[in-house]
């Protein structure tokens, strides 16, 4: 599992469920009113947890560096954008393709053509 720090759990798990299409799969009640939430990638096993910063004495935009997979990026850019999502135009490499998606609180995520 990963963790990710934010500042505004609801306005992340909108972008991660609402726009990029994860399933909320956890949301409990945690001490001094904050919420331990989880989401899921579609087709994925691994889950993040999506933090509130200020609770954990972190800042947002803390913790791990994502990167997911899929089949097509450029059919997924463009679902991405019709989404509303920041997302770059596929960047060619040596070792494959990319792009890279801007989140709350600064975090980004990589999604690579397998």
């Amino acid at each position: 599992m990963a963790v990710l720090y934010v500042s505004d759990q609801q306005e992340s798990v909108d972008f991660y469920v609402g726009k990029l299409g994860f399933k909320k799969t956890a949301d409990a009640e945690m001490p001094e009113g904050t919420r331990w939430i989880e989401v899921t990638p579609p087709n994925g096993q691994t889950a993040m947890a999506i933090h509130d910063a200020a609770a954990s004495g972190k800042q947002p935009g803390e913790g791990a560096y994502l990167t997911f997979t899929c089949d097509d990026i450029r059919a997924t850019v463009g679902e991405l954008r019709n989404a509303g999502v920041t997302v770059t135009d596929p960047i060619e490499a040596p070792w494959g393709t990319y792009a890279h998606v801007e989140g709350p609180d600064g975090h980004r995520i990589q999604i690579h053509q397998k």
